[in-house]
């Protein structure tokens, strides 16, 4: 489905609840951005990164949160934020606008929500991923931003997840809108160096 558009959305939790009779957990985990330069982004590009990781996140959750309060034991929703949400972000500003909107959002369906369904944000900072060098260059760049991270490394992937299932889980049950930053210690201010 395409879940920047609310319908297909709807229709893609609709399709989780028929198949497996209730819908517990909701990780939106769809988003990203390619760089551009915020100058010449064209209106299409900026809407669409803004679709993709603020809207198509809201459309699952209202669906998620309709199924979720119809059941006794209620539901816990994830939504997966970035650092680029609380700091400039640059050559990816509508996505960082787009997170801090989710950051907000998650907060505010926290309140509005409970206590049936629990809201919150896992925000990641810099992930090695299949397709780091995609975005952060060749091994040796790597190695060099990996120094610059207080915990000497990138995330992982199942870093994010181990969050997220912690977040799912009972361990969770009092946690609600909260914001679990996962960034090894934020970024090392440059005057350290």
């Amino acid at each position: 489905a395409d879940i920047r558009d609310g319908e297909q959305a709807s229709a893609m939790v609709d399709h989780v609840v028929a198949i497996h009779g209730r819908i517990d957990v909701v990780i939106n985990n769809a988003g990203g951005s390619p760089p551009t330069d915020t100058t010449s982004a064209s209106y299409r590009f900026s809407e669409r990164i803004v679709a993709l990781n603020l809207l198509a996140p809201i459309f699952v959750s209202q669906r998620a949160n309709h199924h979720m309060q119809a059941q006794a034991t209620g539901g816990a929703i994830v939504n997966i934020g970035s650092v680029a949400a609380q700091r400039p972000a640059p050559t990816v500003a509508a996505y960082g606008a787009a997170k801090a909107g989710l950051a907000n959002f998650t907060m505010t369906a926290a309140q509005e929500w409970a206590p049936k369904v629990r809201v919150n944000t896992v925000t990641a900072g810099l992930i090695r991923t299949e397709a780091a060098s995609l975005h952060y260059g060749n091994e040796a760049a790597i190695a060099r931003i990996e120094q610059t991270v207080p915990a000497g490394r990138l995330a992982t992937p199942d870093d994010i997840a181990d969050a997220c299932l912690f977040l799912a889980s009972s361990a969770a049950d009092y946690v609600s809108g909260a914001n679990l930053v996962l960034h090894g210690g934020g970024d090392r201010p440059a005057f350290l160096d």
